[in-house]
């Protein structure tokens, strides 16, 4: 018996390690390749072994931008845009879940699966309508306009938190009542702080959806410096010209430096909002 446990312990392990290296290899093919020269980047592209190192070259041209911008000026446009548009999509999204859990209104489940619904809706579609709108109040080709859409809530964070508030006891807003608490006091001294794991989850993915959203980019905007960098990335290569591919694959990974320190940073709350929320379901 001991020895069978082993014999599945190994395998279990090797298994494992054998997914995770092929789940991760493209993260590792994009760090490796950033290393690589132009040159010789395609003449063994599967391997992480670079055959001429070029990383000062690489990273150089591609902190030096292109269309006339450095590559600081796009990473400026994504953290601005990112941060405002995720505050504001997690703040209306939660004061959303509140009145649909805490306040009664007439036709309030009526709304709330109005609000489901949206979620059946891709987002491709709701960029005409958005972009109609931007147009007559000449926001186009600002960054107001890749923040407004966002700043309006979202469906998935208002089912999440919903979700949440569900669970929590309403005593505790009667008791926070006698003590002469508002709706607001009740919502961000009482009720925030229980369901602090759902607004770091939605911040989450709020953030990471925003800044490496390309779509709405590059319909709302046409300078190229308020380009983000999922925009400006795009530019590393001209057919009619010299594709910079070693920039493009560095510039690259210093996009994803920001996603995977946020995740790393908050992945406790992530863990433990789906736990409850799996929980409460």
């Amino acid at each position: 018996m001991k020895r069978k446990k082993r014999i599945h312990s190994v395998i279990f392990h090797v298994g494992t390690c054998a997914l995770g290296f092929l789940m991760i290899y493209p993260l590792l093919w994009l760090l490796a390749s950033s290393f690589k020269s132009n040159d010789t980047m395609f003449h063994n592209a599967f391997s992480l072994i670079p055959e001429k190192w070029d990383i000062v070259t690489n990273y150089s041209s591609g902190f030096a931008g292109v269309g006339g911008q450095p590559f600081t000026t796009f990473l400026f446009n994504t953290v601005f845009v990112t941060v405002i548009g995720t505050v504001g999509c997690v703040f209306v999204s939660l004061l959303a879940a509140y009145a649909f859990t805490r306040i009664k209104f007439w036709g309030s489940n009526f709304w709330f699966g109005c609000v489901m619904m949206t979620m059946m809706i891709p987002a491709q579609i709701m960029v005409v309508p958005q972009y109609i709108i931007l147009k007559k109040l000449n926001l186009v080709d600002t960054r107001i306009a890749l923040i407004l859409p966002w700043f309006f809530g979202g469906a998935f964070f208002i089912f999440l938190m919903t979700q949440f508030f569900r669970g929590i006891p309403k005593e505790l807003d009667e008791a926070a009542e006698i003590d002469g608490c508002g709706k607001f006091a009740i919502l961000f001294r009482v009720l925030v702080p229980v369901v602090k794991p759902a607004i770091v989850t939605s911040s989450i993915f709020a953030f990471y959806w925003i800044w490496q959203d390309f779509f709405q980019p590059l319909i709302f905007m046409s300078s190229p410096e308020k380009y983000t960098i999922s925009l400006a990335l795009n530019m590393y290569l001209d057919p009619n010209s010299y594709n910079n591919y070693g920039g493009l694959f560095a510039m690259s990974v210093i996009s994803l430096v920001p996603v995977i320190a946020f995740f790393i940073i908050f992945q406790k709350y992530l863990v433990d909002g789906i736990a409850m929320d799996g929980i409460k379901g």
